[in-house]
C-alpha cells in the first residue's frame, strides 16, 4: 500500500517505447504480432476494428487500444493473488499497442508514437467478451489497469521500437497554439 502511495509522488514519465503491435482480423480471432503497420482514422491496417469485424457496442467503438507493460505486469501479479491464470498467450490482453516506459496509461492529452499522433479518448475497461475469448477471468486480473482508447489525429506507420511521447492536455493545447 505504501509503495502505491509513494508511486503517485514520483513525477509521471512522459516518454516510452512501442513494445508490440497486435491485430486480429475478426472478433475472437487470435491476436497476431506485427513489426509494423499503417494506422489511419479507421485504426490499424488489418485489424478487426478497422475492418468493421470487431466485437463492440457502437457507442463504445474504439479504433485503437493501448496498454502499458507496467499494467500488464500488475495484472499478472494480481492474477497470481486471485489464483487466476495470468495472460499466458502473447496478445491475450486483446489490446493493439503495448508500450514500455509509462507506469500507467495516460487518460488525457495526446500520444505521439513514432510519426503517428493519437488523441486519448478514455479508459478502456475490459469486458465480459474478453473472458469468453480467453476462457478465464482475465478482465478481473486487469481491473482498472486495462488500457485506453485512442483516435488517430495524424496517420502514418507504426513500428516496434518507435519512441512514445505523452503530451498532457495543457502541453498538447499549448503546442497547437
Amino acid at each position: 500500500m505504501l509503495g502505491r502511495w509513494l508511486e503517485w509522488l514520483r513525477p509521471t514519465p512522459t516518454q516510452g517505447t512501442l513494445e508490440t503491435i497486435w491485430v486480429a482480423a475478426t472478433a475472437g480471432a487470435p491476436m497476431s504480432n506485427r513489426h509494423q503497420t499503417h494506422v489511419d482514422d479507421a485504426g490499424l491496417e488489418g485489424d478487426r476494428y478497422a475492418l468493421g469485424r470487431g466485437h463492440w457496442h457502437p457507442v463504445e467503438s474504439c479504433p485503437v487500444t493501448l496498454i502499458c507493460r507496467a499494467e500488464l505486469d500488475r495484472a499478472a501479479r494480481r492474477a497470481r493473488r486471485l489464483r487466476e491464470p495470468a495472460a499466458s498467450t502473447p496478445g491475450e490482453h486483446r489490446r493493439n499497442l503495448v508500450i514500455t516506459g509509462l507506469r500507467r496509461s495516460p487518460h488525457e492529452g495526446v500520444l505521439v508514437i513514432g510519426q503517428v499522433r493519437f488523441a486519448i479518448l478514455r479508459p478502456r475497461p475490459p469486458c465480459g467478451w474478453l473472458n469468453q475469448v480467453v476462457g478465464y477471468n482475465l478482465a478481473r486480473a486487469l481491473g482498472r489497469d486495462s488500457g485506453i482508447c485512442l483516435r488517430t489525429l495524424e496517420s502514418g506507420i507504426l513500428q516496434v521500437g518507435d519512441p512514445v511521447r505523452w503530451e498532457p492536455t495543457s502541453t498538447a493545447t499549448a503546442s497547437k497554439q
